[in-house]
């Protein structure tokens, strides 16, 4: 199926389910019409047998009744009257010996009946010899015989029809089985094949999303999800091409920028040094704007320059198993004296397993994020470091006294050179990088870093997945 469409595709494997379920419903479809048939004709047999057993009945007692009368009376009516019972009932008997398999009690009732007739030959003397009053209960003893045995015939014939249900019966749930197992996996193999390929379409379109552009998509399945894979694919090339010209161009803007800026910045210290002359009052204040701004710009710039360093270093990990706590209380130990300036609190609780991660890069991202805390609490505020863990995940939550996150910038805090509208107690310091690098590294770990509700202060969770193995 390498070249059948997604419609193509669903239309085939609803077909092949339908064909199985069907086969099993026509197949018990036919049992019941055998058996419905077969039950027809042995009703039809049995009605006949009863029919000529009655018949036979009747005319054995118009016989009996002819030939005694005829011993009395010697009648040549009675004689008539005699085979005409006689012939009725060989009819009947013929009858019922093409219904039944090879009878003796037929034979038997031809002989008595054949002695029972000799008794009327006129050369005999009147009475009728000893033996036709012995064939004349011998032929109603030989009737019940004979209608036992149709009656064992039938009750064979209905217990044969029965098994024969019972088999067609097991038969048929064999089958039906048989079809539904068929059609289960007839529908895992499809979708199987189906929504394989749909997971690397999810999965491609989660990785460009996430900016990584280095695997090949590549999908199989259906024509047209091939074909899908062929745009995303061409699509990943296209978004590489222009994450290429854009660190490029990055670069070389940022290059071209610190030449001239650092020229800018030489002369605005020629100037404050007085080697052009000597400045009054206004233009040394002029002069300090200057430097300041150019400094500003300049730091701006290694920043940008650092920014898209730390993309490219997202995307080469050293995974190792690393112990958070460990990580935690360094990252603390290097933030101390930041935090003494402000009179900030670093409280530090919990515990979470081992990750596998890069630890220079987990140590930037969680040195960012506490960092952020520090410089948005008030003097004498705290930061709270809580770790904890669940089956699947270990967590840090970072947690501050400061003005917190507006709510419409949820889904925006974590965008480069977003600051948000509640800015820290220094405006001019933060260049909205920090929490953006925070988000590229956590999620080059394959985990998440977001912001929780909080009624005071911001509450930013790191989510990591646990490592294969503690160390």
């Amino acid at each position: 199926m390498p070249h059948l469409s997604f419609r193509s595709t669903l239309l085939i494997a609803v077909l092949l389910i339908a064909g199985a379920l069907g086969a099993a419903a026509g197949s018990g479809w036919v049992m019941l019409q055998d058996f419905a048939f077969a039950s027809r004709q042995a009703g039809a047999s049995a009605l006949r047998l009863s029919a000529a057993m009655q018949q036979i009945d009747e005319r054995s007692a118009d016989m009996e009744r002819s030939a005694r009368q005829y011993a009395v009376l010697q009648a040549p009516a009675l004689r008539e009257r005699f085979d005409e019972a006689y012939e009725l009932a060989q009819i009947a008997l013929v009858d019922i010996e093409a219904e039944l398999p090879v009878a003796a009690a037929t034979t038997k009732w031809r002989e008595r009946a054949a002695r029972l007739a000799a008794g009327f030959d006129l050369s005999a003397p009147p009475a009728p010899p000893a033996d036709a009053v012995d064939a004349e209960s011998d032929l109603a003893s030989f009737n019940d015989r004979l209608a036992a045995a149709i009656r064992s015939h039938i009750d064979q014939r209905n217990t044969t029809l029965l098994d024969t249900l019972e088999r067609s019966r097991d038969r048929l749930a064999l089958q039906v089985l048989a079809a539904v197992v068929l059609a289960v996996l007839l529908a895992l193999a499809i979708g199987w094949w189906i929504l394989r390929p749909l997971k690397h379409v999810e999965r491609a379109i989660t990785r460009l999303g996430e900016g990584s552009f280095a695997v090949p998509v590549a999908v199989g399945g259906p024509a047209d999800l091939r074909q899908l894979g062929d745009r995303l694919e061409w699509l990943r090339q296209r978004m590489a091409e222009l994450e290429t010209h854009r660190n490029r161009v990055l670069r070389h803007v940022s290059h071209e920028l610190k030449t001239p800026l650092a020229s800018l910045r030489e002369g605005i210290a020629l100037m404050q040094d007085g080697v052009l002359g000597g400045l009054n009052v206004e233009q040394l204040e002029v002069s300090r704007i200057l430097d300041t701004n150019a400094r500003a710009l300049q730091e701006r710039i290694e920043q940008l320059i650092g920014y898209n360093a730390t993309q490219f270093d997202a995307q080469h990990l050293d995974l190792r198993p690393t112990a958070l706590r460990a990580l935690v209380r360094d990252v603390t130990a290097d933030l101390k004296l930041q935090a003494k300036v402000k009179d900030v609190q670093i409280n530090v609780s919990g515990y979470a397993p081992p990750v596998r991660g890069d630890a220079a890069k987990l140590r930037i991202a969680l040195s960012n994020l506490v960092s952020n805390g520090i410089a948005f609490s008030p003097h004498g505020g705290t930061v709270r470091l809580e770790l904890s863990a669940d089956e699947q995940t270990a967590r840090i939550d970072c947690i501050d006294e400061g003005p917190g996150v507006a709510p419409d910038e949820v889904d925006r805090i974590f965008e480069p050179f977003f600051r948000g509208t509640r800015r820290a107690p220094r405006p001019d310091k933060g260049n909205g990088l920090g929490l953006a690098i925070v988000r590229e590294f956590i999620a080059a770990h394959g985990g998440t870093a977001r912001v929780m509700p909080a009624e005071r202060g911001a509450h930013f969770r790191i989510e990591l997945p646990h490592a294969p193995q503690a160390v």
